[in-house]
């Protein structure tokens, strides 16, 4: 709801046309097609795995995009100054879905909105809802009225108050999810270390483990990790995925299908070519990672993907043979 409502407030036209990564969640698809506009489903840098502004130059050239929905795939941060530069330069419009990547994406931009969620998956859990930021105080005061229904609240706009003068939606964070919040953020320092320290020596063990087998993603690791998703070589990934079935270990492929291979009747899209990332996706898999996953867990897991890569020697496709 925070990306639709956000979508609604740039003033674009209907129909207008919306770039997104193809490797994301499908809610960051359907809040474009809900906002009344296009999404325009572009490729990812191979290293980052995500969105780029050069990217979204080259896709808004060929596409007349008027808007950009960037998403902070795994919690990784984009950088919000270098997408206000893009937006100055182009006029094209910058949104960051920041769903994952509370305490990691700063808005160090005032013109690019930033949309976290408070999902019960997410580092400060609220069970659902989400926090919409943006320097922007004309789009801060609509998202919040959109959130109510659309009605004004304010004396000063020219309406009575109480009277309807948008079409919104009930939006609105609960009072009880919010408590849930304040509770979360209250231990949320103390958790975000927890998972640091988690994922350095899952990593590390994995790394151990497999050698020059894995990519990881570019970059540092995210602030309060939440996912932890690797990719292998794609024969690797799916007897990885056979071993741990057949030893109890739970494994996702995160953001798949890529969002250009949902169904036709998910209209309307303009699907540019994705060959990064398919390529990245096709070895992608996402491993079990929680504040209580033990080191004996993570040996287990690290055992499993040492045997899914020993047979094979390192089969990444050359121009994305990235280690991050």
């Amino acid at each position: 709801m925070g990306l639709e409502l956000t979508l609604h407030c740039l003033g674009l036209p209907p129909g207008s046309k919306v770039i997104v990564p193809a490797l994301t969640f499908v809610a960051s698809f359907t809040a474009i097609i809900r906002a009344g506009h296009v999404p325009v489903i572009a490729d990812i840098d191979p290293e980052s795995w995500l969105l780029t502004p050069e990217t979204a130059s080259d896709v808004a050239a060929q596409t007349g995009a008027a808007a950009v929905l960037a998403v902070a795939a795994f919690g990784k941060p984009h950088d919000t100054k270098r997408w206000s530069a893009f937006r100055k330069k182009t006029g094209i419009e910058v949104v960051i879905d920041a769903a994952g990547a509370f305490g990691s994406q700063w808005v160090e931009a005032a013109d690019v909105p930033v949309i976290y969620s408070l999902h019960a998956t997410k580092s400060l859990a609220a069970g659902e809802g989400g926090i919409v930021v943006s320097g922007n105080p004309a789009i801060n005061a609509r998202v919040r009225q959109l959130s109510n229904f659309g009605i004004n609240l304010d004396p000063e706009a020219g309406l009575p108050t109480g009277h309807l003068s948008f079409v919104g939606s009930n939006a609105k964070l609960s009072e009880y999810h919010a408590a849930v919040a304040h509770a979360s953020l209250d231990q949320w320092h103390l958790h975000a270390g927890q998972r640091q320290k988690i994922y350095r020596t899952y990593r590390e063990t994995l790394d151990a483990a497999c050698g020059d087998k894995l990519q990881w993603q570019s970059g540092s690791a995210p602030a309060a990790p939440t996912i932890f998703c690797v990719r292998m070589a794609e024969p690797a990934r799916n007897r990885m995925e056979k071993i741990c079935q057949s030893r109890h270990i739970a494994t996702r492929r995160w953001y798949q299908p890529l969002l250009h291979k949902h169904a036709e009747q998910v209209t309307p899209t303009i699907k540019m070519p994705v060959p990064i990332a398919e390529s990245i996706a096709s070895g992608l898999i996402g491993l079990p990672f929680s504040l209580f996953l033990s080191s004996d867990e993570i040996t287990r897991i690290a055992e499993a993907a040492r045997q899914a890569t020993a047979t094979h020697r390192k089969q990444l496709s050359p121009h994305l043979d990235h280690h991050g």
